[in-house]
């Protein structure tokens, strides 16, 4: 340590506290000063681009780096990346659809990263590798998302056999981002046996994890509603296993009493997966009670889909519901990307805010000079780019 010095500041309580003198000729000791080239703005940290065949082998290996760009790259909304993106993808379609697909919603509150955390843990200790994915809300003003679930997850996020990617909704309804399906398959190719996903929480309307899962989870609470809610199906039909949660200390008994509510609720509602029963089951992922029954539940529920058919049948509609959310996504994509259409919009949308003509006469207005043939030209640049 020698060229450095010592001194004793004013504010000191006692000849024991004293401050290093620094680096010499440094008088400025703030993080952006030190280095004179961040100061000066010319310092700029370069990250290798990755070839196709680098994201390939890094995401077979189970490189959990290359398969954070892998979905970075997948999740990119710029046209240069998308025949990239594409082809990775199906380079890695053989590799996918062995793990077993898991959705997990529930309102605010309703507990579901801490018992994703403990469910995760409990499966990495019995030798599975989980792959979490995790939906968060984007500000309709800011456009921003928090992206903490990883936070709320520290002890998962910290295990190898584990990968949590949180991702922003980014306006997209039914409770996942516009990318979920593919993300999902990255991580399956990358040798995850199961995948989590953790939907926004946003109530009765996220309904489209459902097309995406096998088996789809709802978490609720003690107190959530009574006999009509059944009737009022929403979400509800579509759960294979209604979990109450936080089932411990003061609060089991209700806990308890919530479950033949819910029970006598699925009386009203025809079972989500054909030949499987649903039913409501007591978890504490505090206590980490009911998640080991839980898992048991979801085994049984494979073996029997498996055996009946059922569950192939579901990843073979998933594919098409998936086909078909991609050629709505294109064609709204051809209309808003065409030259002619963006040209015309300024004026139609004035037309009709000034009350000129009505929405539905500029949705047809604008319908009739779209091209479909001039626009799929201008686009056609991006699947066949090299």
């Amino acid at each position: 340590m020698s060229g450095y010095t010592t001194t004793t500041p004013e504010w000191a309580v006692s000849n024991q506290s004293a401050v290093m003198s620094g680096i010499e000729g440094i008088k400025d000791t703030t993080v952006g000063n030190i280095n004179p080239a961040y100061a000066s703005g010319s310092f700029k940290a370069k990250r290798k681009n990755l070839t196709e065949d680098e994201i390939v082998e890094g995401v077979i290996k189970g490189d959990r780096m290359i398969l954070s760009r892998a979905i970075t790259l997948i999740e990119s909304n710029s046209p240069k990346h998308f025949a990239k993106a594409q082809r990775v993808l199906q380079r890695l379609l053989p590799r996918t659809g062995k793990a077993l697909r898991i959705g997990i919603t529930g309102v605010p509150g309703a507990g579901k990263s801490t018992m994703i955390e403990s469910f995760g843990n409990m499966l990495c200790d019995n030798g599975h590798k989980i792959a979490v994915l995790t939906i968060d809300p984007t500000s309709s003003v800011t456009r921003g998302s928090i992206l903490g679930d990883k936070t709320r997850m520290g002890t998962l996020s910290r295990r190898p056999e584990a990968f949590i990617r949180p991702s922003p909704a980014g306006g997209t309804l039914g409770g996942v981002a516009k990318k979920s399906r593919e993300t999902m398959l990255m991580c399956e190719a990358a040798g995850y046996d199961v995948i989590i996903i953790e939907t926004v929480g946003v109530g009765q309307s996220e309904t489209t994890v459902r097309s995406m899962v096998d088996f789809f989870m709802l978490v609720v609470l003690t107190g959530a509603g009574d006999d009509l809610q059944g009737i009022k199906k929403g979400i509800m039909e579509l759960a294979d296993a209604i979990v109450i949660n936080k089932a411990d200390g003061d609060n089991l008994i209700r806990a308890k009493v919530a479950r033949g509510e819910y029970e006598r609720m699925i009386e009203f509602i025809r079972p989500a997966t054909e030949g499987w029963p649903t039913h409501a089951y007591l978890a504490s992922a505090v206590e980490k009670t009911g998640l080991a029954e839980l898992w048991q539940v979801i085994q049984v529920f494979k073996k029997l889909t498996t055996e009946s058919g059922v569950f192939q049948k579901r990843r073979d509609s998933q594919l098409l519901d998936w086909m078909h959310a991609m050629i709505d996504e294109y064609l709204h994509t051809l209309f808003f990307g065409d030259a002619v259409i963006t040209g015309r919009m300024p004026e139609i949308k004035e037309a009709v805010l000034h009350g000129v003509i009505s929405p539905t006469q500029a949705v047809a207005e604008l319908v009739k000079m779209f091209d479909v043939k001039r626009a799929s030209e201008r686009q056609a640049d991006i699947f066949s780019e090299n």
